[in-house]
């Protein structure tokens, strides 16, 4: 088809506001990575840069020698992983009774789900629920209060139901019990939607800040965003690093752009592992066939 004027003018304004719109998402991204490797004074004297004239790596050599730094990004990691393995296997067996019509009380517990996204007990009830079950300051408060997204588990469960119902006959036919036809059936097909909630859930409890700020108490249990908010607010910068050395203290502007730089690397290196998997289980299960 040969292109008119006007989708030419349309399809131009659409690049250029995509451009726009990216640049705007990267830059200052592109702006922290390049801060954290550039002297307090050039920070202080340029206002933007995407090149420091120095590199220095003083504020990097800082953070990955502190003790609170590296207990925080462990902590982190061990959390965000068996978080993501305890939600996403939450999520699909609660999806796939649900994906099936004639289980009693279908209706109701689907129901009372959408009931959910729609209200929420709130901030102070949810505390004291984690208080009474004896959660706070473990680990488990940062995992179980968001364990089923209920979101996520409408999309899920409308996946389950677009599967072939035959192949899951089939394996009946074949001595499979219920759990059977899920373990060696269902799930070897479900891997795009397996991938994409895991790479949601991931994203999520490793972004998380409120969980630990209302749950967590003990600093040697802080999570590596509760450490990027210490850093960021803090002006005592030595006492906030497990003060390492109090005759010297990096640049503090460097350092915070360090940690944030350290803190949303790991995420991001996650991604392209998932990636093949993203755009197609994100679409699969989202309309109902």
């Amino acid at each position: 088809m040969k292109s008119t004027l006007g989708s030419k003018i349309f399809d131009t304004i659409n690049i250029v506001g995509l451009v726009g719109l990216a640049a705007v998402t990267v830059l200052p991204f592109f702006y922290v990575i390049a801060g954290s490797f550039a002297s307090e004074s050039e920070i202080t004297a340029r206002s933007f840069f995407l090149w420091p004239h120095q590199f220095v790596t003083d504020s990097y050599d800082y953070i990955f020698a502190t003790n609170t730094f590296l207990r925080s990004l462990i902590v982190t990691i061990c959390v965000t992983a068996v978080g993501t393995v305890i939600q996403v296997a939450l999520t699909l067996t609660m999806a796939y009774p649900l994906s099936k019509r004639y289980l009693p009380g279908r209706n109701i517990m689907l129901n009372l789900v959408i009931f959910t996204m729609v209200f929420s007990g709130g901030m102070i009830p949810t505390y004291l629920i984690v208080r009474e079950l004896g959660m706070l300051n473990t680990y488990w408060a940062l995992i179980l209060p968001l364990a089923i997204n209920p979101f996520y588990l409408i999309i899920v469960k409308n996946f389950f139901q677009e599967l072939p119902e035959e192949l899951q006959e089939a394996g009946r036919i074949d001595g499979c019990s219920e759990i059977g036809v899920f373990w060696r059936i269902v799930l070897p097909l479900s891997k795009p939607i397996i991938a994409t909630f895991a790479l949601f859930y991931s994203v999520a409890i490793w972004n998380d800040f409120m969980s630990p700020l209302l749950y967590i108490d003990d600093t040697s249990k802080w999570t590596l965003q509760m450490f990027v908010r210490q850093v960021t607010v803090s002006a005592d910068m030595a006492n906030t690093m497990g003060q390492l050395d109090p005759n010297y203290i990096p640049p503090e502007q460097g350092l915070k752009f360090a940690v944030i730089v350290v803190a949303t690397v790991p995420i991001l290196l996650f991604y392209p592992f998932l990636q093949k998997h993203f755009a197609k289980g994100i679409l699969i299960g989202s309309v109902k066939g």
